[in-house]
């Protein structure tokens, strides 16, 4: 077996304490940023990293394993997803609580947001339709082979400024005529917990830029990338 050490590299955590001997097995199965999400987990578990301890940044772990910032960077998404890790824009990153049970009112959807800052939102349908889910979001949401989602895409305004679309995957079984409520001024989490009863323990999301495509950027009032 090959193993990749950062301990192997004499580095030291960002608050002087010895490394915490991370290893990447590199004839395992398990994608290298899973191996490190689960170390890190442990660690935690193990209270070997607490609340508030500093952490490695990307560029420190992808040196000392001898890896691309890629799967380093999948890692710290997942982490930080789960409230792990925390990292803000000139700090470095630092160990979080975890994640913890949430009910709904702590866990704000974007209108709910959006009310919080003294921002009015707003939102207008583009489609919805039954179908059949894409294999990554069958499994996100734990579908069996024959279920379909409703697939709602909604253009999001704040201020009456557009600012998003979105489009969510909702389990017909589960949400069964969702398609009579008011979609458009009504939050789905307030739907979610007034209607059909289901309260919100957890939520993910990755934020991130992209090229709008050409649907998307009219919807948004936006110009289209030039090309090379």
């Amino acid at each position: 077996m090959i193993e990749s050490r950062i301990q192997a590299d004499g580095l030291l955590s960002p608050s002087g304490a010895p490394s915490f001997g991370l290893i990447l097995d590199t004839n395992s199965f398990v994608p290298y940023y899973q191996q490190i999400v689960d170390h890190v987990r442990e660690l935690v578990e193990k209270r070997a990293l607490r609340e508030g301890d500093g952490f490695f940044s990307e560029g420190e772990i992808a040196r000392a394993l001898g890896i691309s910032k890629m799967p380093v960077r999948q890692a710290f998404q997942k982490l930080r997803a789960e409230g792990l890790l925390i990292v803000a824009k000139g700090k470095r990153p630092a160990i979080g609580s975890g994640r913890v049970p949430w009910n709904f009112q702590q866990l704000r959807g974007f209108s709910e947001e959006m009310r919080r800052r003294g921002l009015i939102p707003s939102a207008r349908v583009l489609s919805m339709k039954v179908t059949e889910p894409e294999l990554e979001t069958a499994q996100a949401l734990k579908l069996t082979l024959d279920e379909k989602v409703y697939a709602l895409r909604r253009l999001r305004f704040v201020n009456a400024e557009p600012v998003a679309v979105v489009t969510s995957h909702l389990p017909v079984r589960i949400f069964t005529g969702i398609e009579k409520q008011d979609l458009e001024k009504q939050s789905l989490y307030q739907i979610f917990e007034d209607v059909y009863k289901r309260k919100l323990r957890w939520a993910e999301e990755t934020i991130g830029a992209t090229t709008a495509v050409e649907q998307d950027a009219n919807v948004l009032q936006t110009k289209l990338a030039a090309r090379c």
